[in-house]
């Protein structure tokens, strides 16, 4: 009998309302949030397993791995035909998009939260999480890579983001929209996902550092991070893919002492290219030795890099990775 393998982590899913505080604190348990699915008898079989009670902004990459090393386990067996992971949505789509490029199956893996507690009106989680069921035992979901399901919306975890601190529709692909939705208790795909990276590594480099650029930046930041061992920079540069003058000084030094520099955008949507020529734009970043990326915004940017340097140091290799989608 085929089953389908849910895997417990914490986040709001998880989460109630302390009585004395009324903050949101951990201690629902994974039986209790399938209680709230009626007819889950009907969905067929499951198998169930607590990873972990975090919140998300305590999920590091290192537990990212610890589940990737899990999920590659129990997708061998060949009763569990499908994974369903719950999660804290602050980090979710870091978790998503590393077991995107690391776990290589064409079962489907999806991953699922809530924006409400179980103590607030409106609790989210029990139906999310069964339109999540829905998605990884539907045939159609077969190969798409790793799904975020909300609101009922299917997403890719390349890219999907939180898009909004409250509203229940928060995980949004704001360049290509949704790959499908979740209707009448089947999943109804528009589209295919963009290409997918795979890098399946047992490893990671810790040593890899996220930079916003702002106005007027200075590289005090960039030599910050060269001081302490970084073995690569992500840096969310303005625009197109642009610094100022001195900071694309200071990325060229990083570089001279084999740091590797990628560059993504601070805008939401829209690919880096070195378009312009003046003093610290793209053109002068890509002629320094910096990695262009495509449209993936900086936290998964480095989540991707660390992950590639974990494989390799070589320059060009390192740079195909970073810089294509389809290897």
């Amino acid at each position: 009998m085929s089953k389908t393998l849910i895997i417990f982590t914490g986040g709001t899913i998880a989460m109630s309302a302390d009585p004395r505080s009324g903050a949101s604190v951990p201690g629902v348990s994974g039986a209790d949030i399938l209680s709230g699915i009626h007819h889950l008898e009907s969905m067929g079989e499951f198998e169930t397993m607590e990873f972990s009670e975090l919140p998300s902004p305590q999920i590091t990459p290192k537990h990212m791995l610890s589940l990737a090393r899990l999920l590659r386990k129990e997708m061998k067996r060949d009763e569990i035909e499908s994974v369903v992971i719950t999660h804290g949505t602050d980090t979710l789509e870091e978790t998503a998009y590393f077991l995107d490029l690391s776990v290589v199956t064409d079962k489907p893996i999806v991953l699922v939260g809530s924006m409400r507690n179980a103590s607030e009106l409106g609790y989210d989680g029990p139906s999310n999480l069964a339109s999540a069921i829905v998605t990884a035992r539907s045939p159609e979901s077969v190969g798409r890579g790793v799904l975020i399901v909300l609101n009922n919306q299917v997403n890719s975890a390349r890219e999907a983001t939180k898009t909004n601190t409250l509203s229940l529709d928060t995980f949004k692909s704001l360049e290509f929209g949704p790959l499908g939705v979740v209707d009448n208790n089947e999943v109804l795909y528009f589209r295919e996902a963009n290409p997918r990276s795979q890098i399946p590594v047992d490893a990671i480099e810790e040593r890899v550092y996220l930079l916003k650029a702002y106005a007027g930046i200075g590289r005090e930041e960039l030599d910050f991070f060269v001081s302490i061992g970084a073995k690569g920079i992500v840096i969310e540069a303005l625009g197109r893919g642009n610094l100022t003058p001195v900071s694309a000084r200071g990325v060229a030094d990083a570089i001279e002492k084999g740091v590797h520099i990628v560059i993504v955008s601070r805008c939401p949507t829209g690919r880096v290219l070195w378009t312009y020529g003046y003093e610290g734009a793209g053109r002068q970043l890509k002629e320094a030795g910096a990695y262009f990326g495509p449209s993936i915004n900086g936290q998964k940017m480095r989540i991707k890099l660390m992950l590639a340097l974990a494989m390799t140091d070589n320059r060009e290799t390192i740079r195909h990775m970073i810089e294509q989608d389809d290897f």
